[in-house]
């Protein structure tokens, strides 16, 4: 069987692998809440806080997309005409046209390129959360933000880049094969590291301190029998107002994280009920989960890109000859993104499902359904959600 034969099974078995994964660990069976129970819970919220959250989200509405339709047509644009292999080559050309320059420096502009074209977008989205009082970084804290972004993404790039098109020069024709394993162990290995190495660039973490909260955090993720490390505070203040919780890390790493604000804003059982839900994530290994069906897209996603690289059309307007060259990385990232807004409102039905189960195991372990209305209300209140969007939204994304 030739290489490509070879391909095309496996591209049919991670088809049914995912999709079994998906079958097996999405809670399909649960129901989404009543309409009309969802109608008669949003009229409990202060009309005011309703209507204040609604003109947010519309105000940020358009540029989301902006950024979204910028975003897909700059990657067309590289991808799908020569514009991007010469933007590779301009890259590579300083270092005599070799071929880590081109795939590594090269790589790295065409990102560059379209982070910055969109980087309005994003810059006006910070004015809007300042203006409703979410932000709190101020400009310079914004953008030093956005450069530890850069970097954070610029050495994760680099490297998966370099390996990439190695394992490319030392296997030409199954690369794909050894592409795809290294693309899902890729995966799963920054499930482990970005909460350990790549969270503390962002924000610092402190233990909280001795007292009836931590005692009863660590007695509840006892009694749920998750063990976790310790109970840290996010200074997640120094740029939101946002709150929110979650339970970072596994086995030896795992720990409750707090933001800040949360403590500022809910009550001490507030708080209890937020990480009762995120505890329900750890509990049904939702981040496991989660890396698995990453680690599964990713090595589909490589094997896909491998067998649409025959396609002489494709490579004809993206002004390459084969999609292994490095100069043909833009049209890569071109058929990537479009992939990833199709398989947007599928990754938004799952989370929907994984959140409901969250919230059920919450309920059922705090016992505590008064606090745990309370606290979806102050949720909504203080992030400003819209507890009603467009239809047409929530199917595509939340």
């Amino acid at each position: 069987m030739t290489p490509r034969g070879w391909a095309m099974l496996v591209f049919a078995a991670l088809v049914v692998t995912l999709v079994a994964v998906a079958a097996l660990l999405i809670p399909w069976g649960r129901p989404p809440a009543p309409r009309a129970d969802q109608l008669a819970a949003l009229g409990e919220l202060p009309q005011a806080d309703v209507d204040r959250a609604r003109e947010f989200r519309a105000t940020l509405r358009p540029g989301t997309y902006g950024a979204l339709v910028v975003g897909l047509l700059v990657a067309l644009l590289l991808g799908l005409t020569p514009l991007g292999a010469r933007l590779v080559e301009f890259a590579g050309r300083p270092f005599g046209d070799h071929w880590t320059a081109r795939a590594v420096l090269g790589g790295l502009a065409v990102v560059l390129v379209a982070d910055l074209l969109t980087l309005p977008f994003a810059a006006w989205r910070h004015a809007v959360l300042t203006r409703y009082g979410l932000a709190t970084s101020g400009w310079g804290g914004w953008t030093v933000d956005l450069l530890k972004s850069y970097a954070v993404s610029a050495v994760i790039g680099a490297a998966a880049l370099l390996g990439f098109y190695t394992v490319i020069r030392l296997a030409p024709r199954w690369w794909w094969a050894w592409g795809a394993a290294g693309a899902a162990t890729l995966v799963v290995l920054l499930s482990f590291v970005l909460p350990v190495l790549v969270e503390p660039v962002f924000n610092r973490f402190t233990p909280m301190p001795p007292g009836p909260l931590r005692t009863e955090l660590l007695a509840l993720a006892e009694a749920d029998d998750v063990p976790v490390r310790d109970v840290l505070v996010a200074d997640a203040s120094r740029r939101t107002r946002a709150v929110n919780a979650y339970v970072s890390g596994f086995g030896p790493t795992r720990r409750i994280v707090v933001y800040d604000t949360l403590l500022a804003e809910a009550t001490p059982a507030e708080v209890t009920s937020v990480v009762a839900h995120e505890l329900g994530h750890a509990k049904r290994q939702d981040v496991v989960a989660g890396t698995l069906t990453g680690a599964l897209g990713a090595a589909l996603a490589v094997v896909t890109l491998y067998l649409l690289g025959s396609w002489g059309g494709l490579l004809r307007l993206a002004g390459v000859d084969q999609v292994a060259d490095p100069r043909a990385f833009p049209l890569l990232i071109a058929l990537v993104t479009v992939a990833g807004l199709v398989t947007t409102p599928v990754q938004a039905l799952m989370s929907r499902r994984v959140e409901a189960r969250a919230d059920a195991h919450a309920l059922a372990l705090t016992r505590d359904p008064a606090t745990f209305e309370a606290m979806q209300r102050r949720l909504a209140t203080v992030n400003l959600a819209d507890p009603d969007p467009p239809r047409w939204e929530y199917l595509y994304s939340a």
